[in-house]
């Protein structure tokens, strides 16, 4: 898999919203920051998207816009816009904004170390 594939397959996982799919994408050292805080390791990174998963009901996301500020044979780093809706206590509910991840080549498996979600520049 190319680290171009595996954001593909983590646009798919994360529209799934399902964990099993998520979490082979992701590094065991995995920190992911949102709006709502920073979780590091695969067990609060797991807890943080369930809750997620659980909050925003029929999720539809989308990644798009990728530039690869970095990619070699080992670390590869993109920027991307990224798009959410769904349903929020019965309510349609969106948003989006920026994203940036670090990809790391580990024992020849790429995987997620590090992702950075944030709003749009105003």
């Amino acid at each position: 898999m190319t680290p171009q594939n595996l954001m593909q397959e983590y646009e798919k996982a994360l529209a799934s919203q399902k964990w099993s799919r998520v979490e082979p994408l992701l590094h065991n050292d995995v920190c992911v920051t949102f709006f709502t805080g920073t979780f590091k390791g695969k067990e609060e990174v797991h807890k943080a998207f369930e809750n997620n998963f659980a909050t925003i009901k029929d999720e539809k996301y989308s990644i798009s816009n990728i530039h690869w500020a970095c990619l070699d044979s080992v670390t590869a780093v993109c920027l991307y816009s990224f798009k959410w809706q769904g349903i929020i206590n019965g309510q349609a509910a969106s948003g989006g904004g920026r994203g940036t991840s670090v990809l790391i080549n580990s024992g020849g498996t790429w995987q997620i170390i590090t992702e950075h979600l944030g709003p749009n520049a105003s």
